[in-house]
Protein backbone atom coordinates (compact mmCIF):
# COMPACT_ATOMS: atom_id res chain seq x y z
CA UNK A 1 0.00 0.00 0.00
CA UNK A 2 1.25 3.60 -0.83
CA UNK A 3 1.74 5.12 2.18
CA UNK A 4 0.78 9.56 1.77
CA UNK A 5 2.84 10.56 4.34
CA UNK A 6 6.36 12.35 3.78
CA UNK A 7 5.91 11.94 0.28
CA UNK A 8 6.95 14.42 -2.11
CA UNK A 9 4.08 15.78 -4.56
CA UNK A 10 6.33 14.90 -7.70
CA UNK A 11 6.74 11.59 -6.25
CA UNK A 12 3.40 11.24 -5.71
CA UNK A 13 2.34 12.61 -9.50
CA UNK A 14 4.70 9.89 -11.02
CA UNK A 15 3.39 7.10 -8.63
CA UNK A 16 -0.36 8.07 -9.77
CA UNK A 17 0.68 8.55 -13.60
CA UNK A 18 2.59 4.76 -13.63
CA UNK A 19 -0.80 3.20 -12.04
CA UNK A 20 -2.79 5.16 -14.86
CA UNK A 21 -0.60 4.05 -17.42
CA UNK A 22 -0.34 0.47 -16.40
CA UNK A 23 -4.46 0.49 -15.84
CA UNK A 24 -4.71 2.25 -19.35
CA UNK A 25 -2.00 -0.62 -21.15
CA UNK A 26 -3.98 -3.48 -19.71
CA UNK A 27 -7.39 -2.29 -21.17
CA UNK A 28 -6.15 -2.06 -24.44
CA UNK A 29 -4.95 -5.30 -24.86
CA UNK A 30 -8.92 -6.18 -24.46
CA UNK A 31 -9.98 -7.00 -28.15
CA UNK A 32 -13.75 -6.63 -28.78
CA UNK A 33 -15.80 -7.71 -31.99
CA UNK A 34 -19.04 -5.66 -32.32
CA UNK A 35 -22.11 -7.10 -34.86
CA UNK A 36 -24.69 -4.25 -35.12
CA UNK A 37 -25.58 -2.98 -38.26
CA UNK A 38 -27.68 -0.20 -36.96
CA UNK A 39 -25.21 2.80 -37.29
CA UNK A 40 -26.65 4.67 -34.53
CA UNK A 41 -26.15 2.21 -31.89
CA UNK A 42 -23.07 1.23 -33.25
CA UNK A 43 -21.44 5.19 -32.94
CA UNK A 44 -22.79 4.83 -29.18
CA UNK A 45 -21.14 1.45 -29.05
CA UNK A 46 -18.05 2.16 -29.92
CA UNK A 47 -17.54 5.28 -28.54
CA UNK A 48 -18.26 4.25 -25.48
CA UNK A 49 -15.79 0.97 -25.41
CA UNK A 50 -12.79 3.23 -26.93
CA UNK A 51 -13.12 5.85 -24.20
CA UNK A 52 -13.15 2.81 -22.05
CA UNK A 53 -9.82 2.04 -22.82
CA UNK A 54 -11.30 -0.86 -25.29
CA UNK A 55 -10.04 -2.15 -29.00
CA UNK A 56 -13.58 -2.34 -31.07
CA UNK A 57 -13.29 -4.13 -34.41
CA UNK A 58 -16.85 -3.04 -35.69
CA UNK A 59 -19.19 -5.70 -38.68
CA UNK A 60 -21.95 -4.75 -39.28
CA UNK A 61 -23.30 -8.18 -40.95
CA UNK A 62 -23.07 -12.08 -40.26
CA UNK A 63 -21.51 -12.53 -43.44
CA UNK A 64 -18.84 -10.19 -42.72
CA UNK A 65 -18.01 -11.23 -39.16
CA UNK A 66 -18.06 -15.32 -40.12
CA UNK A 67 -14.87 -14.08 -42.14
CA UNK A 68 -13.31 -11.87 -39.02
CA UNK A 69 -14.18 -13.96 -36.86
CA UNK A 70 -12.11 -17.00 -37.55
CA UNK A 71 -9.03 -14.61 -38.63
CA UNK A 72 -8.44 -12.96 -35.50
CA UNK A 73 -8.71 -13.36 -31.65
CA UNK A 74 -11.25 -11.39 -29.68
CA UNK A 75 -11.71 -11.37 -25.87
CA UNK A 76 -15.67 -10.70 -26.08
CA UNK A 77 -18.01 -10.47 -28.93
CA UNK A 78 -20.82 -8.52 -28.85
CA UNK A 79 -23.66 -8.87 -31.37
CA UNK A 80 -27.02 -7.51 -32.17
CA UNK A 81 -29.86 -10.11 -32.65
CA UNK A 82 -31.35 -9.03 -35.77
CA UNK A 83 -28.73 -8.85 -38.12
CA UNK A 84 -29.94 -8.76 -41.97
CA UNK A 85 -29.30 -11.98 -44.06
CA UNK A 86 -28.11 -14.72 -41.22
CA UNK A 87 -29.34 -13.56 -37.72
CA UNK A 88 -26.86 -13.07 -34.29
CA UNK A 89 -28.75 -16.62 -33.32
CA UNK A 90 -27.19 -18.99 -36.30
CA UNK A 91 -24.26 -16.68 -36.20
CA UNK A 92 -23.60 -17.90 -32.65
CA UNK A 93 -24.30 -21.18 -33.69
CA UNK A 94 -21.34 -21.56 -36.53
CA UNK A 95 -19.06 -19.68 -34.21
CA UNK A 96 -19.68 -22.56 -31.56
CA UNK A 97 -20.12 -25.25 -34.48
CA UNK A 98 -16.21 -24.42 -35.37
CA UNK A 99 -15.61 -25.02 -31.56
CA UNK A 100 -15.15 -21.17 -30.94
CA UNK A 101 -15.30 -20.19 -27.04
CA UNK A 102 -15.18 -16.65 -27.08
CA UNK A 103 -17.28 -15.10 -24.98
CA UNK A 104 -20.57 -13.56 -26.63
CA UNK A 105 -22.57 -11.12 -25.34
CA UNK A 106 -26.32 -10.74 -27.49
CA UNK A 107 -27.90 -7.59 -27.53
CA UNK A 108 -31.57 -7.52 -29.07
CA UNK A 109 -34.68 -4.88 -28.60
CA UNK A 110 -36.59 -8.07 -27.69
CA UNK A 111 -37.44 -8.87 -24.17
CA UNK A 112 -40.08 -11.72 -24.11
CA UNK A 113 -38.35 -14.85 -22.35
CA UNK A 114 -38.31 -17.33 -25.15
CA UNK A 115 -35.85 -14.78 -27.13
CA UNK A 116 -33.26 -14.58 -24.17
CA UNK A 117 -33.85 -18.31 -24.02
CA UNK A 118 -33.02 -19.06 -27.85
CA UNK A 119 -30.27 -16.92 -27.80
CA UNK A 120 -28.32 -18.78 -24.96
CA UNK A 121 -29.73 -22.01 -25.97
CA UNK A 122 -27.44 -20.83 -29.39
CA UNK A 123 -24.21 -20.92 -27.42
CA UNK A 124 -24.46 -17.43 -26.52
CA UNK A 125 -23.20 -16.57 -22.56
CA UNK A 126 -25.48 -13.42 -21.85
CA UNK A 127 -28.06 -11.37 -22.69
CA UNK A 128 -28.77 -7.71 -22.84
CA UNK A 129 -32.12 -5.86 -23.58
CA UNK A 130 -32.15 -2.60 -25.47
CA UNK A 131 -32.00 0.04 -24.26
CA UNK A 132 -29.71 -0.47 -21.89
CA UNK A 133 -27.13 1.61 -19.42
CA UNK A 134 -23.26 2.09 -21.05
CA UNK A 135 -22.35 1.11 -17.26
CA UNK A 136 -24.18 -2.32 -17.21
CA UNK A 137 -23.01 -2.89 -20.63
CA UNK A 138 -19.32 -2.66 -19.45
CA UNK A 139 -20.24 -5.02 -16.31
CA UNK A 140 -21.13 -7.56 -18.30
CA UNK A 141 -18.08 -7.71 -20.22
CA UNK A 142 -15.67 -7.44 -17.67
CA UNK A 143 -18.24 -10.70 -15.47
CA UNK A 144 -17.64 -12.64 -19.10
CA UNK A 145 -14.13 -11.77 -19.46
CA UNK A 146 -13.01 -12.92 -15.60
CA UNK A 147 -15.74 -16.24 -15.93
CA UNK A 148 -12.92 -16.90 -18.84
CA UNK A 149 -10.54 -16.12 -16.52
CA UNK A 150 -11.15 -18.80 -14.04
CA UNK A 151 -12.28 -21.10 -16.58
CA UNK A 152 -8.83 -20.99 -18.44
CA UNK A 153 -6.98 -21.10 -14.64
CA UNK A 154 -9.50 -24.09 -13.67
CA UNK A 155 -8.57 -26.04 -17.23
CA UNK A 156 -4.85 -25.33 -16.14
CA UNK A 157 -4.79 -26.78 -12.64
CA UNK A 158 -5.15 -30.15 -14.73
CA UNK A 159 -1.21 -30.19 -15.07
CA UNK A 160 1.43 -29.69 -13.02
CA UNK A 161 4.63 -28.24 -15.01
CA UNK A 162 7.59 -28.20 -13.50
CA UNK A 163 10.94 -27.63 -15.20
CA UNK A 164 10.90 -29.27 -18.43
CA UNK A 165 8.31 -31.82 -16.87
CA UNK A 166 4.64 -31.85 -17.37
CA UNK A 167 2.15 -33.87 -15.40
CA UNK A 168 -1.30 -33.92 -17.19
CA UNK A 169 -4.20 -35.20 -14.36
CA UNK A 170 -6.82 -36.01 -16.31
CA UNK A 171 -5.00 -38.36 -19.37
CA UNK A 172 -2.71 -39.48 -16.72
CA UNK A 173 0.47 -38.90 -18.72
CA UNK A 174 3.75 -37.59 -18.12
CA UNK A 175 5.65 -35.67 -20.95
CA UNK A 176 9.34 -34.24 -20.82
CA UNK A 177 10.88 -31.75 -23.59
CA UNK A 178 6.82 -32.39 -25.25
CA UNK A 179 8.30 -36.03 -25.36
CA UNK A 180 5.08 -38.71 -23.63
CA UNK A 181 7.31 -40.86 -20.90
CA UNK A 182 5.61 -44.35 -20.48
CA UNK A 183 4.67 -44.81 -16.45
CA UNK A 184 2.94 -47.59 -15.19
CA UNK A 185 0.05 -46.68 -12.74
CA UNK A 186 1.65 -46.55 -9.68
CA UNK A 187 4.84 -44.68 -10.79
CA UNK A 188 2.51 -42.17 -11.96
CA UNK A 189 0.88 -41.76 -8.89
CA UNK A 190 4.19 -41.46 -7.07
CA UNK A 191 5.31 -38.53 -9.52
CA UNK A 192 2.22 -37.16 -9.19
CA UNK A 193 2.31 -37.55 -4.92
CA UNK A 194 5.92 -36.05 -5.04
CA UNK A 195 5.49 -33.34 -7.88
CA UNK A 196 2.24 -31.91 -5.42
CA UNK A 197 4.59 -31.56 -2.84
CA UNK A 198 7.16 -30.08 -4.87
CA UNK A 199 10.61 -29.08 -2.48
CA UNK A 200 9.06 -30.63 1.07
CA UNK A 201 10.62 -33.48 1.94
CA UNK A 202 8.18 -36.52 2.34
CA UNK A 203 9.03 -39.94 4.18
CA UNK A 204 8.66 -43.30 3.42
CA UNK A 205 5.63 -43.54 5.42
CA UNK A 206 3.91 -40.28 3.96
CA UNK A 207 4.58 -42.27 0.40
CA UNK A 208 3.32 -45.52 1.48
CA UNK A 209 0.18 -44.05 2.79
CA UNK A 210 -0.42 -42.01 -0.58
CA UNK A 211 0.31 -44.31 -3.00
CA UNK A 212 0.14 -47.71 -2.01
CA UNK A 213 -2.71 -46.60 1.51
CA UNK A 214 -0.29 -48.51 3.77
CA UNK A 215 -0.05 -46.26 6.79
CA UNK A 216 2.91 -47.58 8.39
CA UNK A 217 6.34 -48.42 7.13
CA UNK A 218 6.72 -52.54 7.17
CA UNK A 219 10.31 -52.12 6.44
CA UNK A 220 9.17 -52.60 2.36
CA UNK A 221 11.64 -50.93 -0.02
CA UNK A 222 8.73 -50.54 -2.61
CA UNK A 223 9.16 -46.52 -2.38
CA UNK A 224 12.87 -47.00 -2.65
CA UNK A 225 12.41 -49.11 -5.77
CA UNK A 226 9.82 -47.00 -7.49
CA UNK A 227 12.23 -44.39 -6.90
CA UNK A 228 14.51 -45.89 -9.21
CA UNK A 229 12.34 -46.43 -11.51
CA UNK A 230 11.03 -43.04 -11.79
CA UNK A 231 15.50 -41.56 -12.10
CA UNK A 232 15.89 -44.70 -14.91
CA UNK A 233 12.47 -42.79 -16.68
CA UNK A 234 13.23 -39.23 -15.90
CA UNK A 235 15.92 -37.44 -17.47
CA UNK A 236 17.55 -35.31 -14.84
CA UNK A 237 20.52 -34.41 -16.77
CA UNK A 238 19.78 -31.04 -17.22
CA UNK A 239 17.77 -30.52 -13.50
CA UNK A 240 17.54 -33.33 -10.66
CA UNK A 241 13.79 -33.51 -9.41
CA UNK A 242 13.78 -36.25 -6.92
CA UNK A 243 16.65 -35.89 -4.29
CA UNK A 244 17.13 -38.54 -1.42
CA UNK A 245 17.38 -36.89 2.24
CA UNK A 246 19.44 -39.12 4.31
CA UNK A 247 17.36 -40.70 6.80
CA UNK A 248 14.03 -39.02 6.18
CA UNK A 249 12.66 -39.98 2.74
CA UNK A 250 12.63 -38.17 -0.50
CA UNK A 251 12.34 -34.50 -2.07
CA UNK A 252 10.98 -33.44 -5.24
CA UNK A 253 12.75 -30.24 -6.77
CA UNK A 254 11.43 -27.32 -8.52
Amino acid sequence: MLKLKNINPSSLRIHLFWLDLKYWTIRQTMQILLIEDDARISDFIVKGLEENGFNVQLCVSAEEAREVVFEHSFDVIIMDVMLPGIDGIQLTKMIRYKKNLTPILMLSALNETEDKIAALDSGADDFLVKPFHFKELISRINALTRRTKYQKQEVLSNSLVIQNLKIDRDKYAVYQDGEKIELSPKEFKLLLYLAENTDKVVSRTMVLNAVWGINFDNNTNVVDVYISYLRNKIDESKHQFILTVKGTGYMFQG
